[in-house]
């Protein structure tokens, strides 16, 4: 029983662990880095990876050849710089630092087609060991499209919008005949309830990953903005009566139920076929007047019909 065990162990240890090839800027290079997977709750995946010291070393010979194309020195033109002066001179700091760049994105990729893994942003990857003659190590983070579960939702809609008065309730075609101040105030009403409920009903666990690069980004923001002002964030804090922790917890609030009605009407759509068609986005182009703005937006067809495709879909909402 115990050699079956170690038989079955390795064989389980052989399927997680596969060889990467990738293809680096002087030519492709073969490396018997091995990777082992393993599967995280909300969407996560973590990815350890060793890569051997002889590939560390191909790949430094490769970078540093690069640098050296471009090293200049007193007394030699550009990229003629003889080679044991340019080993003397060329910062190893350097060269490594290039060597980081040029392999992990490679690594990364030929792991993800390996894996057939589904990433919806950039990994996090994390240098664990780095030490010259010695294997590397290296940790990837990487966040996967969230498993959605709708549930009831279209009965949940249906309930919160009893709650609402017959002239608080915005039906197509049935526009109020005063103004459209107040239809636009209908209509903003009847969504802001029917996705309250549907985002009580869903069931949508983000990565983690996901929702810390957007924190990032929008403290980073504020604190730009802050410094615009004049002011420092101690003081801007002090203004607002809040505390720097108050606000994250306020922005990742706001980023989660951002990001989960992002995927649930994704969900949606895709559930009831919403599509949107070219004279949709003919339309849309033919309203902008000036001809450099409507080139600009023909350019990004794919973001105006992903935003055409999210109203159908809160249209769709609304109208349950």
């Amino acid at each position: 029983m115990v050699w079956k065990g170690k038989i079955l162990h390795e064989q389980i240890r052989r399927r997680r662990e596969k060889t990467v090839v990738f293809h680096a800027r002087c030519g492709t290079i073969v490396t018997m880095a091995t990777h082992t997977i393993r599967k995280q709750p909300k969407s996560t995946v973590e990815i350890l990876v060793t890569i051997p010291w002889a590939d560390i070393q191909t790949a430094y010979k490769t970078s540093f050849e690069v640098l050296h194309t471009q090293f200049e020195m007193e007394g030699f033109r550009k990229g003629k710089v003889p080679k044991e002066l340019a080993e003397k001179n060329i910062d190893k700091d350097k060269v490594y630092s290039h060597l980081i760049r040029e392999l992990m994105p490679k690594v990364y990729e030929n792991i993800i087609k390996v894996e057939k893994l589904q990433p919806i942003l950039s990994p996090k990857i994390e240098l664990i060991k780095a030490k010259e003659n010695e294997e590397w190590e290296l940790k990837i983070m990487v966040a996967e499209k969230p498993l959605i579960k709708l549930k009831d939702y279209k009965k949940k809609v249906q309930e919160a919008k009893k709650g609402l008065k017959v002239d608080e309730i915005w039906v197509p075609g049935k526009e109020p005949q005063n103004a459209d101040t107040e239809k636009s105030k209908t209509k903003e009403k009847t969504l802001n309830v029917s996705l309250e409920a549907l985002l009580a009903e869903s069931e949508c666990e983000l990565p983690p990953l996901l929702i810390e690069e957007e924190l990032d980004r929008r403290l980073s923001q504020m604190v730009e903005d802050v410094q615009k002002i004049g002011l420092t964030m101690e003081k801007y804090l002090q203004s607002r009566n809040v505390t720097m922790e108050s606000v994250k917890e306020r922005l990742t609030r706001e980023i989660t139920d951002m990001y989960k009605l992002e995927f649930i009407l994704q969900m949606i759509a895709d559930e009831e076929k919403l599509e949107v068609k070219q004279e949709d986005l003919a339309s849309l182009f033919a309203n902008i007047k000036e001809e450099k703005d409507r080139k600009t937006a023909e350019s990004n067809a794919y973001f105006y019909a992903s935003v055409l495709r999210k109203q159908k879909a809160l249209d769709y909402i609304i109208g349950l």
